[in-house]
């Protein structure tokens, strides 16, 4: 093997602090040691296996990783720190070749350690003062997720003329697409972004139906991406704006108990208690035993005892003053 790789390799399986920590306990690994590059340049050991598909050429990834050089205990990058980490997209976020090679061989939920030698990692030059000239890294990775983003990609890189002749399938994936961004960005609480790209995903779905077959389609992705903006809007403290697309999703399927909830939870936002009381009790005649639905309706109702008895305060502290100044 090239670039010292068998050391390296002998260092990483049979004694892990050389390298970094030791992979947590837990069944051992689904396969050993991997040539990805053919030349001996990208090495894998599978940690934990993944499921479903391997990632897909140009998708958008979130992974944890960290990255060692030889002989150091600590890490010289790492976002293992975050919670959720930023999605970065293959061949943009993400320029180390060997990465690249070996994030595209793993799936969801895995855990793998890949060795680079200099030629696929950091060059003859090295990255000055963390990484020494020639320098082979090592790096372990946890796959969190990916989405399979070519198509939304290509999409919006298109004018608008081209956009309108796209067939519908593409363009409700690429609005599925889109959701999914929203909805990673949203569990990470970023709520503009997340606002940002439903908005997006509801932006292109505009286009009118040839057949009742494509309105059903079109209206079902609408449904999901109103219902996320309706929440959205409710997190950034908008509930105006939360009402108005929430009774857009009601437009498309008036019996939508989420949509109902987020309705009556902006009223009740908005101190419009009728109409919170409307909506919600609409949603419980569906859902009787939703306990989300149950519990607003509780905590409207002590909102709403608290606003009558500050409303009777207010006329008395006014009729005191008023008969004070009678006499």
């Amino acid at each position: 093997m090239q670039g010292g790789g068998s050391g390296a390799w002998a260092g990483l399986v049979a004694r892990p602090p050389r390298w970094g920590p030791p992979p947590a306990r837990g069944p051992p690994p689904a396969r050993g040691p991997q040539d990805l590059s053919g030349d001996g340049g990208v090495r894998k050991e599978e940690l934990r296996p993944g499921t479903g598909q391997p990632v897909p050429p140009a998708a958008t990834v979130a992974v944890k990783y960290s990255g060692y050089l030889e002989h150091a205990d600590e890490p010289f990058c790492t976002n293992c720190t975050t919670k959720l980490p930023r999605l970065m997209k293959l061949g943009e976020d993400i320029t180390l070749r060997g990465l690249e090679i070996g994030l595209l061989t793993m799936k969801k939920g895995e855990v793998a350690r890949f060795v680079f030698t200099p030629v696929y990692a950091y060059g003859q030059q090295g990255c000055p003062p963390l990484i020494p000239p020639n320098a082979t890294v090592l790096f372990e990775v946890e796959m969190l997720d990916f989405i399979d983003s070519a198509d939304s990609d290509a999409f919006f890189a298109l004018t608008a003329e081209q956009q309108d002749t796209f067939p519908l399938q593409k363009v409700l994936k690429v609005a599925d697409t889109e959701r999914e961004f929203g909805n990673y960005l949203y569990r990470k609480q970023c709520f503009e972004g997340a606002k940002e790209r439903y908005k997006r995903a509801y932006s292109i779905l505009g286009r009118s139906p040839s057949n009742e077959a494509e309105r059903c389609q079109i209206d079902a992705s609408k449904l999901l991406v109103l219902l996320n903006l309706s929440v959205t809007y409710l997190k950034l403290e908008h509930p105006d704006r939360a009402l108005m697309y929430g009774e857009k999703a009601l437009e498309i399927d008036h019996r939508n108990t989420k949509a109902l909830f987020r309705c009556g939870q902006a009223c009740l936002c908005m101190m419009e208690y009728k109409k919170a009381r409307d909506f919600l009790v609409r949603a419980q005649h569906i859902e009787p035993f939703n306990n989300d639905i149950n519990n607003e309706l509780k905590k409207l109702a002590s909102c709403y005892k608290d606003y009558v008895e500050k409303e009777k305060e207010m006329c008395c502290r006014m009729l005191a003053s008023l008969n004070s100044s009678h006499a």
